[in-house]
């Protein structure tokens, strides 16, 4: 039953030529040319395409070894097997079925080819008087899992087994058990992609799979312009890479993406564009719409280029704190602590902030956002104490159905500076940051919805409050600008038995107005704002708001934070630390020199080893606080200023 045989074994040609020597499209067998075989997809990668046959069942992708083997049930002595595949990235032990021929009684293997991360196996039935068994023939590395499309010719010449991937050196293999010369297919079924089961499917994609009876199918496609999509047989719906589907379930996935190009605002992403790609030239970026959404692919490295004043946000009187926040499925917010006896929440509108609500404060200084399961508040810090008979309330709630803020809770302000709001082993706190007094620590208790005073952890005379989490430990840094003596203290403190403990006092600060605590990388940073220094007689002279602010770092060996770089400030009341792109930047919110309240405040960008440098010069007006936001049109700054009615949005342009 050798090759001279072979006119018996398959069909008849359907062309002129010697049968032995016609390619067998496996492939078109189970995939007709109309293709309108369920379960299958047609997916173009790298410009081919190949069919995707794991949601379809098993026995959709076979069909009986008589269709094929119509004179006679033997299989070929010596045969080549053509398949061009891309292969998935497989787990160490996994194993898939590319090809197999089982006899549909036993259920045996009588001839199959899989591959393993790392092999490729050959397996086929070996028959004697003794018995039958399974004879497996391995090829390593055969260098499949690049993601990329290969062509693999196996051909089997009686005891020889030879391997060529893409028309490069064959490996040949001499195996002690010949491949059979009467290998009976009588009563078998070839199944595509599986073992009859779903266990062992193909998870791929397959663009060839020929079987050449008689002869080693290497010379008839190698050498090749493209070896790895070398082409011997393949479906008709596989051939051609341009034309328009026709309307069946195989065709129904998109074989060729088309790509956007603008140089405008981005295009809609809805039904229509699904599992489009879009190419914003402008940015030199690449998206996908997923969905009803644009999801970056490839975003281009965005850079900060120049500053420009967006909007001009008046408010009731002059505003010392300002607080962005965003609130799930309402949008993007800015609350704004007014000197006078109103402040105001603002709503991010079509690209600006527009007036939402009014709020009664008393010389409110700051605000303060949090969040308590699904419970959305405003804590809002007050200068002086209340007159007899007013009442102001500390902290307002979201009502969700109307979506406005109302009062919640009061507590004595007692010349309040600042909230923060933080979790202890999930247990809400909201320390208060008073001026004449010690500041207190409020604890959410769940059963009485309210926060309760349980400790007092910080000295008098704090201006602002910070949280820091650092492993797991919590240090809540204060700023205490003290006019007793030359140098005020810093006190980073952490939980410790249920109680604050005093972690490090020895950082010297000079009229501390605010600490912005943040990290690049896995570095730690702490930035103070420097306000003013005084003289031995405790009189301040004008030179004696051009002076140094610090930023710190922390040394993780010796468990403190040492000095990192000095920058020269304007009577510093506020840090801002945000990132465009890759890039990370401090703003400074200067506010007197002595002379005047116009002066610069100034963004310093992170390079490295060089610290932080300056790279924008902003023209400010008595400023007092700043917060970083970015929307879907881009980043974005806004500062409020203390001695002009007047915040100003500006926009960070990239290129």
């Amino acid at each position: 039953a050798g090759p001279h045989t072979l006119w018996c074994c398959v069909s008849p040609p359907t062309a002129p030529g010697p049968a032995y020597l016609r390619p067998l499209d496996v492939l078109a067998e189970v995939v007709p040319s109309d293709g309108a075989t369920s379960g299958i997809r047609i997916v173009q990668v790298h410009g081919a395409r190949g069919l995707q046959l794991s949601a379809a069942a098993p026995h959709t992708m076979s069909f009986p070894a008589s269709r094929i083997f119509s004179r006679c049930d033997l299989f070929p002595e010596e045969f080549s097997i053509v398949v061009t595949l891309r292969v998935p990235n497989l787990p160490a032990k996994r194993n898939e079925y590319l090809l197999t021929v089982v006899a549909e009684d036993s259920d045996l293997l009588l001839l199959g080819l899989r591959f393993s991360p790392s092999q490729l196996h050959f397996l086929f039935l070996s028959e004697d008087v003794a018995g039958a068994w399974q004879t497996r023939v391995s090829f390593r590395s055969p260098a499949l899992g690049d993601s990329r499309w290969h062509t693999l010719v196996l051909a089997v010449t009686a005891g020889v087994f030879s391997l060529t991937t893409d028309c490069g050196l064959p490996l040949d293999i001499m195996a002690d058990v010949p491949f059979p010369a009467t290998l009976s297919v009588r009563g078998a079924r070839f199944f595509i992609g599986s073992r009859r089961r779903a266990k062992g499917l193909f998870t791929g994609l397959v663009r060839q799979l020929v079987l050449l009876p008689g002869s080693d199918a290497t010379p008839r496609l190698c050498p090749s312009r493209n070896a790895p999509l070398a082409v011997l047989s393949i479906p008709r719906v596989l051939r051609a890479l341009t034309g328009k589907p026709e309307d069946n379930e195989v065709l129904k996935y998109p074989y060729e993406t088309n790509i956007r190009v603008t140089l405008g605002p981005r295009p809609p992403c809805t039904k229509v564009e699904d599992a489009q790609f879009w190419f914003d030239a402008g940015r030199k970026g690449l998206y996908l719409c997923v969905g009803n959404e644009w999801v970056s692919v490839l975003a281009a490295k965005e850079r900060l280029d120049y500053v420009e004043e967006h909007q001009k946000l008046l408010t009731s009187s002059e505003t010392l704190g300002i607080e962005v926040f965003r609130i799930p499925q309402a949008g993007l917010f800015v609350a704004t602590a007014n000197r006078k006896a109103t402040s105001a929440v603002y709503k991010w509108t079509e690209g600006k902030f527009v007036s939402y609500q009014s709020i009664p404060t008393h010389q409110a200084q700051a605000w303060r956002h949090f969040t308590i399961g699904k419970k959305i508040f405003l804590a809002v810090a007050i200068l002086n104490q209340i007159e007899k008979g007013q009442e102001f309330f500390c902290h307002l709630k979201m009502e969700h159905r109307k979506l406005k803020f109302t009062p919640y809770q009061k507590h004595l302000p007692h010349s309040a500076r600042d909230w923060e709001a933080f979790e202890v082993d999930g247990e809400p706190l909201v320390p208060g940051d008073t001026h004449n007094i010690d500041s207190v620590i409020y604890k959410w208790k769940p059963g009485n919805p309210a926060l309760r005073r349980p400790t007092r952890p910080s000295p008098p005379l704090v201006l602002r409050l910070g949280v820091l989490q650092c492993g797991a430990l919590l240090i809540l840094v204060v700023a205490t600008p003290s006019t007793a003596r030359p140098q005020s203290a810093l006190a980073p403190l952490h939980p410790l038995l249920g109680s604050f403990q005093l972690f490090q006092s020895c950082l010297p600060t000079f009229g501390a107005a605010d600490w912005e605590v943040f990290h690049i990388g896995e570095r730690i940073f702490l930035a103070v704002a420097n306000s003013h220094s005084y003289d031995v007689e405790m009189q301040v002279q004008n030179d004696s708001y051009v002076i140094n602010s610090v930023i710190y770092e922390l040394n993780v060996t010796a468990q403190a934070f040492v000095k990192f770089q000095d920058i020269l400030t304007c009577s510093a009341l506020d840090w801002e630390f945000f990132s465009v792109g890759e890039d990370s930047f401090l703003v400074v919110a200067n506010s007197f020199d002595g002379s005047t309240f116009s002066v610069n405040s100034v963004i310093y960008r992170w390079q490295g080893y060089e610290g932080f440098v300056a790279v924008h010069s902003l023209p400010t007006v008595g400023c007092r606080d700043w917060e970083a936001f970015s929307t879907a049109a881009g980043a974005y700054l806004v500062y409020s200023s203390a001695k002009e009615p007047v915040s100003r949005v500006l926009r960070l342009r990239t290129r």
